[in-house]
Parts: structure tokens; sequence; C-alpha cells
């Protein structure tokens, strides 16, 4: 309906801009700043490796739930997002290659290259989000309409797949490392508060064995 109302009524997308909130913008304006800041390479903490997807997660699932959470398809529609987030983000993780991404154990962070993926995804979810409530602000019953619903949910689902998958490559870069040097695991690194391993690093070599403990 919004783009036949665009292709017969160019002028009316000024009229859809202005009555825009100014809160959208702003928050357009954030998620431009941090899309762009991806663009180049840089360092990634733990934390915010596991953050970053589940705050997307619950954008997205605000963005079901506040636009179908009173029709009746909400059922569906969750449904919907779930089997999409769960199989895009097993065909990725088979499929993600590790590129030029390197995890750094002194510091405990990953080295990512500059990518315009982020930017990406993050745009599709917004203009999702966005296209959306326009088209529910100009004909409420779509959110009964099944063909209309559970498209959008899908779509939810594959971002979030995507989200998912790539964080899940990084975590598993770390615990492999984990395995190899025999240092602590990802989630005890994760719940003692900085992300860090605080005991001694014997370069990857089993630590020796305490003076007082006999060695057979």
């Amino acid at each position: 309906m919004l783009i036949q109302l665009l292709t017969q009524r160019p002028d009316a997308i000024g009229t859809i801009l202005q009555r825009t909130p100014v809160w959208v913008w702003g928050l357009l304006a954030a998620l431009l700043v941090l899309g762009i800041s991806q663009l180049k390479s840089r360092q990634v903490g733990l934390r915010r490796v596991v953050i970053v997807p589940v705050a997307w997660l619950g954008f997205a699932l605000y963005g079901i739930y506040s636009a179908f959470g009173n029709s009746g398809q909400l059922v569906a529609a969750l449904i919907a997002w779930l089997v999409a987030a769960a199989s895009v983000t097993a065909i990725l993780l088979q499929s993600l290659p590790q590129g030029d991404t390197r995890f750094e154990a002194a510091s405990q962070t990953f080295s990512v290259p500059g990518s315009v993926v982020p930017l990406l995804l993050i745009l599709g979810i917004f203009m999702t989000k966005y296209i959306v409530g326009i088209e529910l602000a100009m004909n409420a019953t779509l959110a009964q309409d099944a063909s209309f619903v559970l498209p959008i949910a899908l779509l939810y689902g594959a971002f979030n797949g995507i989200f998912t998958a790539q964080a899940l490559r990084l975590l598993r870069m770390a615990d492999t490392h984990t395995i190899v040097t025999g240092k602590h695991s990802l989630a005890r690194r994760l719940l003692a508060g900085t992300g860090g391993y605080h005991g001694r690093d014997y370069g990857g070599l089993p630590h020796p064995a305490p003076a007082n403990r006999a060695i057979k």
C-alpha cells in the first residue's frame, strides 16, 4: 500500500516525513553513527559481542509486539520470527568465514575489520519497523492479515539470525583459544566483571605443577 501510494502520489512522502515524530529521526541518527563507526577496523570486547545481538533481539521483539500485539497474530508472528532466526543462525554458522577477524588473548578483545554489513543490517531493521508503522497507520486491518504479518516476522528473524551468527562465531573463536591455551572458560571470563583472565599466562603451555605437589 505504501509503495502504491508513493507511486501514484509522490508528494505524499513529504506528509509522511512531516508526521514522523522527532524522536524517530534522533534514533535514526544514533543508529547511523553506530553503523558508520563499524566501517573501520576496531577492537571489540567480549561483553559487547554478547550485548549487541541481545539488544537487536529486543528491538525486533518490540517491533513485532508493538505492531501485532493486539491483532490475534502475535503467536504466529513470534513462531515465524523464531524459525527464521534459528534457521539463519544455523546456516550462517556453517558458512561464515573467519576472514581477517582475530582474537587478542592479551586484551581479551577481537580485532574486527571494517565492514558495511552492520550498517546495512541496522538500517534494514530500522526501515522495517518504520515502514510497518506507516502501513499500519494507513490501514490498521493489515495487523490481522497473515500475509502481511508473517513476512515481516520472518524478516525480523532473518536480521536477528545474522547478528546472532556473527556473535556466536566470535565467541566460538574465543572458546577455541581457551581450549588450546587451557585458560578460564569464556563464561567465567564474562562473569568476572572485566572479561579478562587474571592468572599468569604461560604462552599456551600447560601450567607448571605447584612446588609442594609430587610429580610422578
